[in-house]
């Protein structure tokens, strides 16, 4: 059986080398894992030695330095260790190898050595990557898949505010998400390409329940096709400031209607923050203070409270003024590193450490269903101190007026008080 599956196997590469230009037009994934792939592979893997020799990606068994006397002496290791090489996978534009670091090795080398390996395994471009501590993955493209991408691939249900405007040189689509990603830069030279990605966001967009606004300075040559579809178009200056002028108040209309606060409540608000945070821990009351930003929109207090906040938290933040009032005034060096967290690293920090320093953690996942639930299941512990009986949220509360009130952070054997608090008649408190 092995045999003829063997037979069947070597009458089918040789059918592919025989007719391997047709194949190749026609059906190029084809051509490639039935040929191109085995060869490229084996070359991979007969060259890699000679080729990490070459570019000092190799380590000695021996130093290659030596003291005879007062004299240090290098010279030619007469051993070399090549880092080992997993059995290339292949992908459907090349293939992937991984390569296990020796002790002392950095990915620094492999990756100036990428034109080296691209050259050696005769593909078009080599990627390298650290994964992993210890590990490089290199990540060969056989052929460019931009070069010739699918215009006419049927669109699938796009999820709203987000667009596939074209394909990445991994092969993968390249999208655009508006939720996850709010706000775009592009640039490029004149016949560079960014009047058709724009034309291809706009057709992607298209289909979504959202209003498109156009702005197009040279008198609406770029988006006077796409005008049917646009909300608003402006083709020059004079009519830009008068949309721009409208979005503003919009958005302007909307942030009153999210933020009911005036700027004196605002600035309230931080004052009332600032006592709790004077007095407060010595008092019973602790504060946990969260947002997007730090800045001055706070309050001209903001400042004075931050000084009060000794526990500091920075996740990935939008802008490096956020981190530095967080940061700043523990140690420069944590700025730098939570201006360094990835999108993709959700919910890791930079924190204040144990020895009253610093260290990047990693909060644990909890879901809504888990918070509710944890909520629901000690809903019965939820003290219900008089001074709350008002506020929104705290209710009316009732109590038989004989019952003493606990208070949460009291100590000792009996921590409930033993004056009730005044009530009225119907038992409700005051």
């Amino acid at each position: 059986m092995g045999a003829i599956l063997f037979t069947c196997a070597l009458a089918l590469l040789i059918w592919a080398l025989v007719f391997s230009n047709e194949l190749q037009r026609r059906r190029p994934q084809w051509h490639w894992y039935l040929v191109g792939y085995p060869l490229t592979a084996l070359r991979v893997v007969f060259t890699w030695r000679r080729v990490a020799y070459l570019n000092g990606l190799t380590v000695s068994h021996k130093p290659n330095r030596r003291v005879l006397g007062d004299l240090e002496v290098k010279g030619e290791p007469l051993r070399t260790r090549t880092p080992r090489l997993s059995f290339p996978r292949a992908t459907p534009y090349g293939l992937e190898v991984r390569v296990r670091l020796h002790a002392g090795q950095t990915p620094a080398p492999f990756l100036a050595s990428s034109d080296a390996f691209a050259h050696a395994w005769r593909v078009h471009a080599v990627r390298v990557v650290s994964p992993e501590r210890g590990v490089v993955l290199i990540t060969a493209t056989a052929r460019d898949p931009l070069e010739n991408t699918d215009h006419t691939a049927a669109r699938g249900a796009a999820a709203l505010l987000s667009a596939t405007v074209g394909t990445l040189e991994s092969g993968r689509a390249w999208g655009m998400d508006f939720r996850r990603v709010p706000h775009w830069l592009i640039v490029g030279a004149t016949q560079s390409g960014k009047s058709t990605l724009l034309a291809r966001l706009v057709t992607e967009l298209a289909p979504q329940p959202v209003a498109l606004i156009g702005i197009d300075c040279k008198g609406g040559m770029e988006l006077g096709l796409l005008e049917m579809r646009l909300s608003a178009l402006a083709t020059n200056r004079s009519e830009a400031v008068t949309v721009l002028a409208a979005l503003v108040t919009e958005m302007q209309d909307r942030m009153r209607t999210c933020r009911k606060e005036q700027r004196a409540e605002a600035e309230e608000c931080t004052t009332y923050l600032l006592r709790v945070a004077q007095l407060g821990a010595a008092l019973g009351l602790h504060l946990v203070v969260a947002g997007q930003r730090v800045g001055s929109d706070l309050g001209p207090g903001v400042t004075a409270l931050r000084a009060q906040l000794s526990g500091r938290i920075c996740h990935r933040v939008n802008d490096p003024g956020t981190a530095e009032m967080a940061l700043g005034d523990l140690n420069k060096d944590a700025v730098v590193v939570a201006q360094s967290i990835g999108e993709a690293e959700r919910g890791v920090a930079v924190t204040t450490g144990d020895m009253g320093g610093w260290m990047r953690g990693r909060s644990h996942l909890t879901t809504p269903a888990e918070a509710r639930a944890a909520a629901a299941e000690f809903a019965r512990m939820t003290p219900r101190p008089p001074f709350l009986a008002h506020t929104p949220g705290g209710g009316t509360l009732v109590r038989l007026s004989s019952q003493p009130y606990c208070w949460p952070w009291s100590s000792g054997s009996s921590p409930c008080s033993s004056s009730a608090p005044a009530t009225s008649s119907g038992g409700r408190r005051r």
